[in-house]
């Protein structure tokens, strides 16, 4: 096995480290000012290490036939570790990656380049800027995995996003966003109202224990104008080494309360995660 070395590199929102499995040949850990971002297989891509991207995985693989060809559009990218997985699921995908970080994504191109004939795009931008230059009924599915350090920034937060992620949606497509809170979940709960007021068809993937409040932790939020696969994907999530549980219908809605839908003006980033919440042994 040939020794790979950290790389570590100020990029624009942080210090990034890319750092190598010492178990698995040419697989990386990201991570930016200490928080974990990505991991990446280059050679299985359809290997995913962290939870939360198995969930959003199990979200695209619900989003139509198995192995056909998807549009996607990736906001945020981190390692690109699920344009990787889509593009060996589902070849002949065609995809976009935003990602704002320009640092990162140089960063990312020399030490984890994308193999040629991915059908993967990567543009350099803001991803609620990109997505409101988008064309209309464009993807079949959007996968939002945002984070400005550990928290979702505001501007992703609001009525007005949600309707420009269904309007670039094509009809029957997916939205998915990794989300992060804990108890007594401000954040999720108004997340929940503010995707209810835009989309008909709403679920939301967690571990129990983020859901009965005993941990901080990630939620998938799924939304559709079509019925969403929650048996389906209740399955799939709960053969996973971590199982989740996929909430929808009453307990969504008791999960969301009072909660009001949350506008731009008065939108606010995720709260700040716990000291070590999301820390690397």
């Amino acid at each position: 096995m040939n020794e790979q070395i950290p790389v570590i590199r100020d990029v624009d929102r942080g210090t990034a480290r890319l750092m190598p499995d010492v178990d698995t040949e040419r697989a990386w850990l990201l991570t930016i000012d200490g928080a974990p971002q990505s991991y990446v297989d280059l050679d299985d891509p359809t290997h995913l290490e962290f939870e939360y991207a198995q969930r959003l995985a199990h979200v695209l693989d619900h989003a139509a036939e198995e192995g056909g060809p998807l549009d996607v559009v990736h906001l945020g990218g981190g390692a690109l570790t699920l344009p990787r997985y889509v593009a060996a699921a589902r070849p002949g995908s065609r995809q976009q990656v935003v990602e704002a970080d320009r640092g990162l994504l140089a960063l990312v191109a020399e030490h984890l380049p994308l193999p040629e004939g991915t059908g993967i795009a990567v543009h350099g931008a803001d991803a609620r800027e990109w997505l409101e230059a988008a064309p209309d009924a464009s993807a079949d599915v959007i996968v939002a995995d945002v984070f400005g350090g550990s928290r979702v920034p505001a501007h992703i937060t609001s009525v007005e996003y949600a309707r420009e992620a269904r309007r670039v949606l094509r009809p029957g497509g997916t939205y998915a966003a990794n989300l992060a809170d804990g108890a007594p979940f401000a954040f999720l709960r108004s997340q929940l109202a503010t995707f209810a007021t835009v989309f008909p068809e709403l679920a939301l993937i967690a571990e129990p224990a983020v859901l009965r409040g005993r941990r901080f932790g990630n939620a998938v939020l799924v939304a559709s104008d079509r019925e969403i696969d929650t048996v389906g994907l209740a399955r799939r999530t709960a053969g996973d080494a971590f199982p989740a549980r996929v909430e929808w219908g009453t307990a969504l809605a008791r999960l969301t309360g009072d909660a009001r839908p949350v506008r731009d003006t008065e939108a606010v980033p995720s709260p700040v995660p716990p000291d070590g919440a999301f820390g690397i042994g």
